[in-house]
């Protein structure tokens, strides 16, 4: 990967820290000559509508002075100089136990935007090589003024496998701008927004608003911060997907799996809002190919004279293009022809949306299939938009009855 420079713009002076006393210098240098350190324990994501782990974020604890937060600590790090060598030394940390990992689940690391281009983190990422299962959260302590290097960046990290979430939306410098050129995977809603949301109509708006930008954006939405059952709740009701906090549990060394009693919670709770219906049911599975062995592409097609679309993915099970058998000729022969994805969703959109959005693409692909991914954007399979309307007719017969 190439080092690319960024322009850094700091937030405005905030007051005297508190903590300036301490010997940073010392402390961190000794941190950074251990590579155990600093502790690394994580925190589960959970799936809000099936009520089972998603995925994790990694936390780093600082034993040394458990009085100190980790934000002090990357903070000071950062003042010295030393932020892109401790951050490098979490990312290590990730990336060795990351094939460890339940199935189906990610791990989220985080890493400043600002330092993203500097060596010692450019390295770790290296070291990594495969990034697949790993996010890089995106914490916004300072704005980045050059953004098309930092984009350029991006996508060197997502063509190594990693997927971007963007974290504390809604506040501080991730704003709706922020989310349309950045386009990530995952959404953290900030935590201020979800505490006591129930009681907070406004807040419930924001998440709201949040959820419907990051559908658009072929995001999902993650509430972080969630302590309460009421909280819970209230979020699973808009529909949010994903959730985190230590209602679900705290970060712990090992891979936690959520109780049963919080599992059954999650999917009663999720069962009683299933007016609002989602395309999961809708996707149809496709046979895929990868896009180094497309020689195995007419076979597949000779093989099955009833296939009718087929998927082209990365290595990293990433959707690159879909094929169609051409229609109207009658021979099962026929050379598929490529179809670029011109709409991807995530499997947890509305079916009103979708249908929506697939409705008003251009003519020449409006009736094209829609591609459904996770929320780590790996491919699931398509909808096609017949479907869409079918169901959008049943339910508005069963509205009328």
């Amino acid at each position: 990967m190439r080092a690319v420079s960024h322009r850094v713009v700091p937030r405005a002076a905030k007051a005297p820290d508190p903590t300036a006393h301490h010997n940073w210098a010392a402390a961190i240098s000794k941190v950074l000559a251990d590579p155990s350190r600093p502790r690394v324990v994580y925190q589960p994501i959970v799936d809000l509508r099936r009520g089972v782990v998603s995925g994790y974020e990694a936390l780093a604890r600082f034993d040394e002075r458990p009085d100190l937060g980790p934000d002090a600590w990357f903070q000071a790090a950062d003042r010295l100089g030393l932020g892109a060598a401790l951050e490098a030394q979490v990312v290590r940390a990730v990336g060795a136990v990351r094939d460890s990992l339940p199935p189906d689940c990610f791990v989220t690391v985080n890493v400043s935007p600002h330092l993203l281009a500097e060596p010692e983190l450019l390295q770790a990422f290296a070291d990594i090589g495969d990034l697949s299962k790993i996010v890089l959260e995106l914490t916004e302590h300072v704005l980045v003024d050059d953004h098309a290097q930092l984009l350029a960046l991006l996508n060197e990290l997502r063509t190594a496998g990693a997927a971007v979430a963007l974290d504390d939306a809604g506040s501080g410098y991730s704003g709706l701008q922020q989310l349309a050129l950045v386009r990530p995977n995952i959404v953290k809603l900030d935590r201020a927004f979800v505490d006591y949301a129930d009681r907070d109509e406004a807040k419930l708006a924001v998440a709201e608003l949040l959820g419907a930008y990051a559908g658009r954006l072929d995001a999902v939405i993650l509430g972080e911060g969630i302590e309460r059952p009421e909280e819970l709740a209230a979020l699973i009701r808009l529909g949010v997907p994903l959730g985190q906090g230590w209602l679900f549990g705290r970060g712990q060394a090992a891979w936690a799996q959520l109780g049963a009693d919080q599992a059954d919670l999650i999917r009663s709770l999720a069962e009683d809002t299933r007016h609002t219906e989602r395309i999961t049911s809708l996707i149809e599975r496709t046979p895929v190919v990868r896009d180094d062995d497309l020689g195995a592409v007419r076979s597949l097609f000779l093989a099955d004279r009833g296939l009718e679309v087929a998927a082209v993915v990365d290595r990293h099970n990433r959707p690159v293009c879909l094929l169609r058998r051409p229609t109207g000729e009658g021979r099962g022969g026929d050379e598929p022809r490529a179809l670029p994805v011109s709409l991807r969703v995530s499997a947890t959109a509305e079916v009103v949306d979708v249908a929506t959005r697939a409705m008003t693409r251009p003519s020449e692909t409006r009736f094209d299939p829609v591609v459904c991914g996770d929320a780590y954007g790996h491919y699931l399979g398509v909808v096609r938009p017949e479907r869409l309307m079918l169901r959008l007719a049943e339910a508005r017969s069963e509205i009328s009855r």
